[in-house]
């Protein structure tokens, strides 16, 4: 069956396009067995939901279909059912032995390491970048996991993907350490041929093979300085002459006075490519974005973009360079506001992706978290550091990246293209002063003020 139709991008003229969606929702039809609804193939639906047949007809229309997804192996597609068992990479849904996809995840990301591109970038205490290999035996452990069902006859979860539920559900009800073991106890006593763990650091041990990890700067209570680079072997604060560890009696360990958590930015971008499903929304806004002059549906349609593509056009030859929103605030982290504590989250958003992914919260990227119990003001500089060197090396030198779509390795490249915040996060991030005579950005000296007296 010819499927060029699917990367037409002018979806709502095109004739054939049309009429390649006819052909796949009847094709789809008579494979449904009787059934109403079928999954739904779209760049946003990616097959995990079943919608009814003139659902998925409009979804295909408006957010095409997933390009990736050429050989429609849920809709009766003739060369999937012609593959052999061995050649079959995915199970179908209704085989017996499927439970989810998972370990297509992760043999993505597998890929990725045998490409010859670092899975795990962090930065080290001395400020330079290095690089720790993951254990091929907990990754190839992880592999087994997500293949191995919860228990025998189970086709909802493997052992991985339950595990990962639930300390997502322990992370959002924000559960105790004492009462998810406890209920782990539970679930095992329960049911005895599950493959359950036997304690969240067990949970947590199982899942290191993903390299999800951060790292721990010291910085000074006064917020003059981090203990990185050249400051990190000093035991006091070279400008106010605070010590960096908290006074303690017993001296078995020494406590840091602050701790800055910076999420390393890189290998998070390199598994945006990595994986099949999110590859080609990378380039949604060079590839599916619709181009009407004087609509705004996306940033890359904002003369901000537009001029930033003139100015640096090397960058913008590459639709898979991401740019990058940042947005930062303060919150309380005890739920208790008689508590006056405030912590900084810095969090950066790319847009390359669609409109309705690039605002989800699973494609927030956590990249520092600025301890409290004050807000930094204007010393926010300081904790930025170690995300400004990222940036600044991934837009100078970039970072070898494979891609899952061409089965090749790049050079990908990244820029800051603008912040969000409130006006006094502004004031802090940009270092305008948000008050007083020129308290306006934009007007600046033309800024029409007055003094009360």
């Amino acid at each position: 069956m010819d499927k060029s139709w699917m990367l037409i991008t002018d979806r709502l003229r095109s004739s054939e396009y049309a009429n390649g969606v006819k052909e796949f929702i009847t094709l789809a039809r008579s494979h449904a067995n009787g059934s109403d609804e079928i999954r739904c193939p779209c760049t946003l639906c990616s097959n995990n939901y079943f919608l009814p047949f003139s659902e998925v007809e409009r979804h295909l229309f408006i957010r095409g279909i997933d390009k990736n997804y050429t050989v429609w192996i849920f809709h009766g597609d003739e060369e999937y059912l012609s593959l052999s068992d061995d050649d079959n990479l995915h199970d179908s849904p209704h085989d017996d032995q499927y439970i989810d996809d998972v370990d297509i995840m992760l043999e993505d990301i597998q890929a990725g390491r045998f490409s010859g591109v670092p899975s795990n970038e962090s930065f080290n205490g001395g400020g330079t970048t290095s690089v720790e290999p993951e254990s091929t035996k907990s990754f190839d452990q992880l592999l087994v996991d997500a293949r191995r069902p919860l228990y025998e006859g189970c086709t909802k979860y493997s052992k991985l993907s339950f595990l990962v539920k639930l300390l997502h559900i322990k992370t959002l009800g924000g559960w105790s350490v004492k009462s998810f073991d406890m209920l782990l106890q539970l679930l095992k006593s329960a049911f005895p041929n599950a493959l359950l763990p036997n304690s969240y650091q067990e949970s947590r041990s199982l899942l290191r093979g993903l390299g999800f990890t951060y790292t721990k700067i010291h910085a000074c209570p006064n917020d003059c300085i981090l203990y990185w680079k050249e400051n990190v072997d000093k035991e006091e604060c070279p400008k106010c002459k605070v010590s960096r560890w908290i006074f303690s009696k017993s001296k078995q360990k020494s406590i840091p006075q602050k701790v800055l958590r910076h999420f390393p930015l890189k290998p998070r971008l390199q598994r945006l490519f990595m994986s099949q499903k999110i590859v080609a929304e990378m380039r949604w806004h060079r590839d599916q974005r619709m181009n009407e002059h004087g609509v705004l549906r996306h940033p890359a349609d904002s003369e901000v973009w537009k001029a930033f593509d003139q100015q640096y056009s090397w960058f913008a030859q590459d639709s898979r360079n991401v740019r990058l929103g940042l947005a930062s605030d303060g919150f309380n982290p005890f739920n208790n506001l008689s508590k006056p504590y405030s912590i900084w989250l810095v969090i950066l958003v790319p847009y390359n992706l669609p409109p309705w992914l690039c605002t989800k919260d699973q494609f927030f990227m956590t990249s520092l978290l600025i301890p409290g119990p004050r807000s930094p003001g204007n010393e926010i500089d300081v904790y930025l550091q170690p995300l400004i060197d990222e940036l600044i090396d991934l837009w100078k030198n970039g970072v070898d990246t494979y891609d899952a779509m061409t089965a090749q390795t790049f050079r990908l490249h990244a820029t800051l293209f603008w912040t969000i915040n409130d006006f006094p996060a502004y004031g802090n991030l940009s270092g305008w002063s948000t008050k007083g005579k020129m308290a306006c950005p934009s007007c600046r000296q033309e800024t029409d003020s007055m003094w009360l007296t």
